[in-house]
């Protein structure tokens, strides 16, 4: 096993038959990030004294015959909105360096209570504000699928991604508004899970949007997705949505089969914007894999416009985030990224009206999406338009990698991105699964059973195997 990149699952049962211990795996990934991550900067605060103590409490704990659980013990990386009382948790802005946590969030409770060692916090867009993963101010996380050319990793949750692929933490927390767990990991090779609006509590979670923010894993494998899923999901008095959602039996999605599943096709004519070729021809790939699978596709006339869809998603997180920041963004003394102060002063020419009319319409695509979705388990799109480009070559006035990733946020979707194969140039591809509200377990099951099939080539990054 190449511990680098091995998953949670094959971790965990290395621990359970004793061939690990979490103190292994934790120095392990420690050295790792102190080898790797001056060159990558997926990380911005790493505490490795205080993860090995972590680590080997857990290895005390489970030589006395305690585990809390199959994550009991194995280290993950978190995004830099997550709170960890008394942590520095500057959600990727300079100007918030000295902001501490005062308490935590339910997300890192829950990571806690299954036994996880977080080995440190990840680089991110400020304020989780931008999809291509650029803070110029923080730095920009360096793709790991090219170490020669500084690449985009894809925002928000830009040093998550970077860190899963690149082998510095076997797995990570990212949040998403619009894409923003979704487009890393599509760039960087990963299995990455947008849950249901409500299904994970984000309190204690630095928010962008309340009305569209959910939080979700960066993996190597669906399983492993599926694993931190069953550890964060569930009602939490101090976040009302989740109460609201439907009760779930942890790893329901391994009684589901992907044989029978219907799933709904988007057709080329109903793209907000074109594929790249070898994404095109990716998607293909995803069509042909889920016909193996005795999965009946059907391609479907859409009852909305993806690209209307982005455009109301952007303006309700606009006029949230200006909520949120007003009272400070618009000072030029403090060291503001210029273009995500820009993206939330926007939020300033937002209407009462037009806001209250969004937030209506919000609804009304929520009952509309779940009409459209009740004959389907999925719904088979593209995940992002293009592989991942040069830094160099980003136009931050443009939005082309949350054209596919804003509509499932809007309509009140869960979604899975999932890896599909490499580029000729050895990028990853990637193809995206959007579900019915609080339809996960099908996701996961279908993306379980896709795996395999679109991603049968294990590769890790060149230069980052040792």
């Amino acid at each position: 096993m190449d511990l680098s990149f091995a998953s949670l699952a094959d971790l965990s049962k290395a621990l359970d038959e004793g061939a690990l211990t979490a103190t292994d795996i934790t120095r392990h990934f420690l050295d790792r990030i102190a080898a790797h991550d001056a060159k990558l900067g997926a990380f911005v605060h790493v505490d490795a004294d205080k993860a090995m103590a972590m680590a080997e409490g857990h290895d005390r704990l489970r030589a006395s015959g305690v585990v809390y659980g199959p994550l009991h013990g194995l280290p993950i990386a978190i995004k830099d909105l997550v709170d960890w009382q008394d942590e520095t948790c500057t959600v990727g802005s300079a100007a918030w360096s000295d902001r501490r946590s005062a308490s935590d969030a339910t997300v890192m409770r829950r990571l806690l209570a299954a036994g996880m060692i977080p080995i440190g916090r990840t680089a991110m867009v400020e304020f989780a504000f931008g999809g291509w993963g650029t803070n110029p101010i923080c730095g920009t996380p360096h793709n790991p699928w090219d170490l020669d050319t500084h690449r985009i990793p894809g925002g928000s949750s830009s040093g998550s991604g970077v860190a899963v692929a690149a082998g510095l933490a076997p797995a990570a927390l990212g949040s998403d508004t619009g894409g923003s767990v979704r487009i890393p990991a599509a760039l960087n090779g990963l299995a990455g899970l947008k849950p249901t609006y409500g299904r994970i509590s984000l309190s204690g979670c630095f928010p962008l949007s309340g009305t569209l923010d959910s939080v979700g894993p960066m993996t190597r494998t669906v399983e492993d997705a599926a694993l931190l899923f069953d550890a964060l999901a569930g009602a939490d008095p101090a976040d009302p949505a989740t109460l609201a959602a439907p009760a779930r039996t942890a790893s329901a999605w391994r009684q589901l089969s992907a044989e029978g599943m219907h799933v709904a096709v988007m057709r080329e004519e109903d793209f907000p914007t074109p594929l790249d070729p070898v994404m095109q021809a990716a998607f293909e790939r995803t069509k042909e894999a889920l016909r193996s699978l005795g999965v009946k596709l059907v391609p479907v006339s859409l009852p909305f416009s993806f690209d209307d869809l982005t455009a109301r998603n952007g303006r309700i997180i606009a006029a949230e985030a200006y909520a949120v920041h007003r009272d400070y963004i618009a000072d030029d003394a403090r060291a503001f990224g210029p273009y995500v102060r820009q993206r939330i002063l926007a939020g300033a020419g937002v209407s009462a009206d037009d806001y209250i009319d969004t937030l209506a319409h919000h609804r009304h695509m929520k009952e509309v999406y779940a009409d459209f979705m009740r004959p389907f388990d999925a719904f088979l799109t593209p995940a992002v338009p293009f592989p991942a480009v040069p830094v160099a070559e980003v136009d931050e006035t443009t939005v082309p990698l949350a054209l596919y990733g804003r509509p499932a946020n809007y309509v009140g979707a869960c979604a899975l991105a999932l890896p599909a194969g490499f580029s000729d140039a050895g990028l990853p591809l990637a193809v995206q699964l959007m579900g019915r509200a609080f339809g996960e377990d099908s996701l996961l099951a279908l993306g379980a059973a896709l795996e395999p099939r679109l991603s049968p080539d294990r590769r890790t990054p060149a230069g980052l195997s040792a």
